[in-house]
């Protein structure tokens, strides 16, 4: 028998990275070819172990199809695909769209590629070439983005009674019985101010909030990268107002549940990366883990790392993180997903002539960077060149700024604070600029903090101008 410590050692001597699929034989337990070869290979390439983890999901699912159909993987024809196709899109419970297609197609696209260029297995590939090289399993139609954004009136709703637990008419509801209102409604503001992803504000760490360096924090920046999308590295700005919405769960909801915790954590001390030392100036960690002292440099770690990131307080071992859950590390994509999902119907539940219309679909988190980057964009146009209700203007006013104000340009200002890295991307948000019904005076007023404070997206926006000035100002004088 080998020992934990020999795979351990053997993992990293063959340098696996974590989430690398790996495929055996239900029956005699031994790896499965050509599989595990291409689960390397993605290993290789140094992918996400989340996008390891699903690809590995995608060829299984399709190595189970053909294994119903009496065939393997390597004898796979144009047939066996479509049949495939149509088993994921029409026959079963639940068909997947376009979009997801998309994905498996794309995959398996790349699986039979690397069959027959990189290992040799396959003389062709099972469906024949597209044009110009295009993927022949990809859907027709070119997909747009699903952009959808929230109205003031229904963000409120969506915060406040949805996740805060009130009633519409803002009283308490004592049959509430959700966990952790201050700790969704200070998510919602956090996301709503800053526009970020949600696998960046939900990974936030204290100190990157400027929690515990010794004096009161407002505004914050920092540099997000490894829980960035593609790893591309940029500011975030948080306003003193998503700050302030987050004052109730620090000082109220966190306590208590790290505090809770604490003895469960000091039981999983070995497997967690405890911290000894923050230099807030330079970004720093120090800690331990594996038995090993590592340092680590805080923008550069990724949402597995920071998952098990703690460190000693009076009441015993406390994640690091800013969200925490009952277990009292930070809550997975299927907790948050839930939190959202619990919110919906409570939403629908207590809807009624006077609350706000509620949007067609089943909001998302992401609805909340949607939002960010059109009162953002509006906001911008507005203060570049006045109220112009006039749609004509408006597009001609794109196009200037695309000649002739780079720097200042509002969208691609709002390009580069969503971290896009195309600004065509960005663009398709101009199709809803106009959109009057959801557009009103204040579009930067009373969205995030308490009800009569005075926020912010004007304050995020002039930010966002100083640093592009400073920018400009700074390339000049180079």
């Amino acid at each position: 028998m080998i020992s934990g410590e020999e795979v351990v050692a053997l993992l990293d001597d063959r340098a696996l990275e974590d989430g690398m699929p790996i495929y055996l034989d239900d029956e005699t337990m031994m790896p499965i070819e050509p599989h595990c070869s291409w689960g390397r290979s993605l290993s290789n390439a140094e992918l996400r172990m989340g996008t390891m983890k699903e690809y590995g999901r995608i060829l299984a699912r399709f190595s189970d199809h053909q294994e119903h159909r009496g065939r393997d993987v390597l004898s796979a024809t144009e047939s066996d695909i479509k049949a495939y196709k149509r088993v994921r899109m029409v026959l079963q419970k639940r068909p997947i769209q376009d979009a997801a297609w998309g994905k498996e197609s794309q995959l398996l696209d790349q699986f039979y590629g690397y069959l027959k260029d990189d290992v040799g297995l396959l003389k062709h590939r099972p469906v024949r070439a597209g044009s110009r090289g295009r993927n022949p399993l990809a859907p027709k139609m070119k997909q747009k983005m699903d952009i959808r954004h929230l109205a003031l009136e229904q963000y409120r709703y969506l915060r406040d009674v949805g996740l805060g637990g009130q009633l519409p008419d803002s009283s308490v509801d004592p049959s509430f019985r959700g966990w952790s209102p201050h700790r969704n409604r200070g998510a919602s503001d956090l996301a709503l101010g800053t526009g970020m992803r949600w696998q960046e504000w939900a990974t936030v760490l204290l100190p990157e909030l400027g929690v515990g360096v010794g004096h009161p924090v407002r505004e914050v920046e920092f540099t997000v990268q490894a829980c960035a999308k593609y790893g591309k590295a940029r500011p975030i700005y948080v306003p003193d107002d998503s700050m302030k919405g987050l004052e109730p769960y620090l000082l109220l909801e966190r306590p208590e549940q790290a505090a809770t915790s604490a003895k469960r954590l000091e039981k999983r001390h070995r497997d967690l990366f405890v911290v000894s030392r923050i230099d807030h100036e330079s970004g720093l960690v120090y800690g331990v883990l594996d038995g090993l002292e590592k340092v680590f440099t805080m923008s550069a770690m990724d949402p597995q790392l920071r998952r098990i990131t703690v460190h000693e307080t009076g009441v015993g071992l406390e994640a690091l993180a800013v969200f925490i859950c009952q277990g009292g590390l930070m809550p997975g994509a299927d907790s948050w997903k839930r939190y959202r999902h619990a919110a919906w119907r409570r939403m629908v539940e207590l809807a009624d002539e006077h609350t706000p219309v509620l949007p067609r679909k089943r909001w998302r988190w992401h609805d909340l960077r949607h939002t960010y980057a059109l009162q953002m964009l509006n906001y911008l146009e507005r203060q570049m060149d006045g109220e112009e209700p006039d749609a004509v203007a408006r597009r001609r006013r794109h196009r200037s700024y695309l000649s002739s104000h780079i720097r200042l340009n509002p969208l691609l200002i709002v390009s580069r604070r969503l971290g896009h890295s195309n600004p065509a991307t960005t663009y398709e948000y101009l199709e809803y600029t106009d959109d009057l019904l959801n557009e009103f005076d204040n579009a930067f007023c009373g969205w995030v903090g308490e009800l009569g404070s005075e926020a912010t997206y004007a304050q995020i926006a002039s930010h966002a101008f100083r640093l592009e000035k400073r920018g400009s100002t700074d390339a000049s004088q180079r």
